[in-house]
């Protein structure tokens, strides 16, 4: 027998019974208190819908029961964006609970959420956040959470749309975050307003292994760091900045990977040891656009709060846009150690276009620049107009005659796949692109890709 919804007049609950082949039912609720009582009796399979309308929690909802890996628990709301919640209090996870799905509300109330430790497998998908509180909106601390298709939206107040963390002494582990939008953060503040947080300091030693990816940030105006990764082993790859002063920063933490992204008036910043920075495009008309942070300390203690040096860092196979120092560093006590510039392209309008301080150990090869002055030592690259031409879609490429194709120097393998997600082959091209005759297949992530109405 087939699922369906049954329209309510009168009563607050309604039990649909599912195929005779499943226990599982699916329950339409039309108040806060039939929800909630329904949370108490849910079992795996069941999905609760709240019905379309606006209501104010007074009263915390609490998710005590658990689905399972094949048959979640899924909690949304009936109509995607269409059931919204105000008042003071809002959804919590209990410590626990696994498998359940929470979707499609409107949160416009003034809890945040949180997926404590212990809680795992839970998935956040297709809401929309836009809290009347301060502090850290939604924090995941449960192992594989996934956080997808939400938009998290304006905030003129400290503290992150979404934070990554874990137990007191971990991180969590595998948090999938994609297809999300990061609208508006215009907290004025110097610090604390960062769109997404992965871990804090005193977690930077501890592998969280998260993939952030497919997600699109404008007006990620409330921090200098739009994605601030302060624990180890992660990968942040595939998404969009525009319009945005943050950045993409390794703040602390080794061994992260940073690959494919656009970025457009933002960039890259990374401290700490190891990391990959590949294949991505980076345009940005101030300058800057890729920066060895500053070291304050040669490595950092797993409670540290200052700036670690890059040490075995490696930036490989980006087109890089800008002014002047267009590659830089910050500078410090500390300089980069052991690094690679590798088989970049480099595009300025004037002044040095590689400027990292002096006592830096850095590899240079193959990288390609040009509109400034180089500041690769020579052997390290050649200065030649790489001939790119812009796509229909604002991406500077090669071109058919570019002195890019095939010029690539060194062994990268982990750069094999371009920014368009295509298999380089034989020798790489240099920079993001791997020229192919077929033409562009990348488009930067749009509205229409991200939040709770993409595909």
């Amino acid at each position: 027998m087939r699922l369906l919804f049954v329209p309510l007049i009168a009563a607050a609950l309604v039990v649909v019974p599912a195929t005779p082949a499943s226990a599982a039912q699916t329950v339409r609720v039309t108040s806060l208190s039939a929800l909630q009582s329904a949370l108490d009796k849910a079992n795996p399979g069941d999905t609760i819908a709240l019905a379309d309308g606006s209501y104010s929690a007074g009263s915390t909802l609490a998710i005590k029961r658990s689905g399972s890996a094949s048959a979640p628990v899924t909690v949304t709301a009936e109509h995607v964006g269409k059931a919204t919640i105000t008042g003071s209090k809002g959804f919590s996870f209990a410590s626990g609970v696994s498998d359940v799905v929470l979707r499609g509300f409107k949160f416009r109330n003034g809890a945040s959420l949180s997926v404590p430790a212990g809680a795992s497998r839970n998935r956040l998908s297709r809401n929309d956040f836009q809290l009347t509180s301060g502090g850290n909106w939604v924090t995941v601390s449960g192992d594989d959470t996934e956080v997808d298709h939400n938009v998290f939206q304006n905030r003129t107040s400290q503290g992150v749309f979404l934070q990554i963390l874990g137990p007191a002494k971990a991180m969590a582990q595998r948090v999938h975050v994609h297809h999300n939008y990061f609208f508006n953060h215009q907290f004025s503040g110097s610090n604390g307003g960062e769109s997404i947080r992965l871990g804090l300091s005193d977690h930077q030693s501890y592998s969280a292994h998260a993939v952030l990816e497919y997600n699109l940030f404008e007006k990620a105006d409330g921090d200098s760091e739009a994605i601030s990764v302060k624990s180890s082993d992660n990968v942040v790859r595939y998404n969009t900045i525009r319009d945005s002063k943050g950045y993409i920063v390794l703040r602390h933490g080794n061994r992260s990977v940073v690959e494919g992204n656009l970025l457009f008036g933002s960039g890259i910043r990374f401290h700490g040891n190891d990391h990959k920075v590949v294949n991505n495009y980076v345009a940005n008309t101030g300058g800057r656009a890729i920066v060895f942070g500053s070291g304050d300390e040669a490595d950092s203690g797993p409670t540290s709060k200052l700036h670690d040096r890059p040490d075995r860092v490696t930036v490989a196979y980006n087109t890089v846009l800008g002014s002047s120092g267009v590659i830089d560093g910050d500078g410090g006590d500390f300089k980069p150690k052991d690094c690679v510039v590798a088989d970049n392209i480099v595009k300025g309008t004037s002044g040095t276009l590689v400027t990292l301080p002096s006592g830096s150990t850095v590899k240079y090869e193959g990288d390609i620049t040009t509109g400034g002055t180089s500041g690769i030592p020579p052997g390290g690259g050649k200065s030649v107009d790489p001939k790119l031409v812009k796509d229909a879609n604002g991406l500077f490429r090669l071109s058919s005659a570019s002195p890019a194709i095939d010029a690539g120097v060194g062994s990268y393998p982990y750069a094999a796949t371009d920014f368009d997600l295509q298999s380089r082959s034989g020798a790489f091209d240099v920079g993001a692109d791997e020229y192919t005759a077929s033409g562009a297949t990348r488009v930067p992530l749009t509205k229409a890709d991200v939040g709770p109405a993409s595909p």
